[in-house]
């Protein structure tokens, strides 16, 4: 099957328009994601989504006054996204795919967010022209923010909360020096985190940060017994704010941001 038969089938089945919202682990991935967002968005500035989904940032952002262009590659999720963005005259819905924005010139766009196309990107071919693309289309001086998965992490929320083996987690996703192995089957690539941050090397960008947005909550609320009040999860969302940035914090989170600035012109030049 192709990338995008595979990943048709998955979002098919659920409700994509929920998963930020339904449980405490999405809640935090949005409320950390939204924190970086706000914090590299200014007045006025141009914002391309790609990997939009149902459009819950986008339409967020819409709703604050930024100009959006929402791009997502499924049907499905294309739909309820433009239903979604009904009456926001800032926002385009559009369907593309992240490994091909020749609509869009060079520099076009103040903040770009890549928030759902490096999860299904298999081929490092593939990984590198979504990557270029999304440089591309951004403005010298502005921002991306490139949501990833961790392959470490992947291995307990996916294997070890299930019973499933140690062994056959670890075999499956690592090869032999325990590198990140990428491939279809897996449906969500992980990354080790410095094999994600190395992918930007020799590229005009300059690397913000890396961060972690939803700690240990996606196993942590799978066990029967998690409950979180919301003065709990108001706690732990500032206390998780403060601390993603620390390296020794990343490897748990199963989502994290690669944040970096384009290069301006002038560095370019060098």
């Amino acid at each position: 099957m192709e990338r995008t038969e595979i990943i048709n089938a998955f979002y098919s089945a659920v409700n994509e328009d929920e998963r930020l919202c339904r449980n405490r682990q999405g809640q935090l991935e949005y409320r950390v994601t939204t924190h970086f967002i706000h914090k590299y968005l200014k007045p006025g500035d141009s914002v391309l989504e790609l990997g939009a989904g149902t459009g819950r940032y986008s339409v967020a952002l819409a709703k604050e006054g930024a100009e959006v262009t929402a791009v997502e590659l499924l049907e499905v999720n294309l739909a309820k996204l433009k239903e979604n963005a009904n009456g926001l005259p800032d926002l385009r819905a559009l369907r593309g795919d992240a490994l091909d924005l020749s609509r869009f010139s060079d520099g076009t766009f103040d903040l770009t967010l890549v928030f759902g196309p490096m999860y299904h990107l298999y081929g490092e071919a593939e990984r590198y022209r979504a990557i270029d693309e999304a440089i591309r289309v951004t403005k010298p001086g502005g921002t991306m923010l490139f949501a990833f998965l961790s392959a470490h992490a992947i291995i307990c929320t996916n294997y070890l909360y299930r019973g499933y083996s140690a062994v056959y987690g670890i075999t499956e996703n690592f090869d032999k020096d325990y590198n990140a192995k990428h491939f279809k089957e897996q449906l969500f690539t992980g990354y080790d985190i410095r094999e994600f941050e190395d992918m930007f090397t020799g590229r005009p960008v300059e690397h913000i940060t890396t961060a972690a947005v939803d700690n240990v909550l996606e196993i942590a609320q799978k066990s029967g017994d998690f409950m979180m009040t919301d003065e709990d999860f108001e706690a732990f969302a500032d206390y998780q704010i403060h601390i993603c940035e620390k390296r020794e914090m990343l490897g748990n989170s199963s989502h994290l941001l690669y944040i970096c600035r384009k290069n301006d012109k002038k560095e370019n030049n060098r």
